[in-house]
């Protein structure tokens, strides 16, 4: 890990859960972290709370959905600290309405943020990381609902017939980040992309929806640091090493 102190990490949705649990991981081995997130109070809040692991994290209020955003966020990082070595795709939303009773800007805010908003982060980071030829690591969080649909019965049963775009989503997120595996792989570049699934966890981005956390009670969840300490682990590995997917459950998630 002693080669990534005081590299840059870019990582969205940081202001918390899996972000933010991912943000503190890496400031702990030394990394600088930009993080990008709309969310201004939660942001705030960690700041003003910060302990000393989050000496050399910068905020920046950003909506991904929006590239010029982006590309301000992305501008910021090249003038100040020339440029980013690590890219962390965490931000995601889900929406728990059946296809077939909602509407397209339900499907287009789904898509806007868990893939496109990837696909421009991604190719923002991997010119900044070829422009200088470095060593570069991205890292998609995606979902165990990317590799697979739940099974019918099981979905009813838990009150899950609901989710919307979201596995759309998570199995085009997931076929992105192996289409940018294979192409950086092709022209033998020093960036290494790996693609994250966990199962379920313990964060809020279920809790506005009732149907979904009551459900979600029945089960033993993963904690966001889990999901961070795959990420700091597989970031550790020799250049050499490409894990590509990681898939994470609870031991007694079905």
């Amino acid at each position: 890990m002693n080669r990534w102190e005081r590299k840059i990490a870019v990582v969205t949705g940081s202001a918390s859960g899996i972000g933010k649990a991912i943000t503190r991981a890496l400031l702990e081995k030394k990394i600088i972290v930009v993080g990008l997130d709309i969310q201004n109070e939660k942001q705030k809040e960690t700041v003003d709370n910060r302990e000393n692991t989050m000496t050399g994290y910068y905020p920046l209020h950003c909506d991904i959905t929006n590239e010029d955003d982006l590309d301000a966020a992305f501008l910021y990082v090249k003038k100040n600290f020339n440029g980013v070595d690590i890219m962390v795709n965490n931000a995601g939303v889900i929406h728990f309405q059946r296809v077939i009773e909602s509407d397209r800007k339900t499907f287009e805010k789904l898509l806007n943020i868990n893939v496109l908003a990837m696909a421009v982060c991604m190719n923002r980071a991997i010119r900044s990381m070829r422009e200088r030829n470095v060593e570069g690591h991205v890292f998609n969080i995606n979902s165990i609902l990317g590799q697979k649909l739940l099974l019918p019965y099981l979905s009813e049963l838990d009150g899950f017939n609901g989710w919307n775009m979201y596995p759309a989503s998570k199995h085009a997120a997931v076929a992105l980040t192996h289409t940018v595996r294979q192409e950086l792989g092709l022209i033998k570049a020093s960036i290494r992309v790996t693609s994250i699934c966990p199962g379920i966890v313990e964060t809020n981005l279920t809790r506005k929806f009732t149907v979904i956390e009551e459900a979600s009670k029945k089960y033993s969840k993963l904690l966001p640091e889990d999901i961070a300490d795959a990420l700091i682990y597989t970031l550790g590995t020799r250049p050499e090493v490409l894990i590509s997917e990681i898939t994470l459950q609870h031991k007694e998630e079905l």
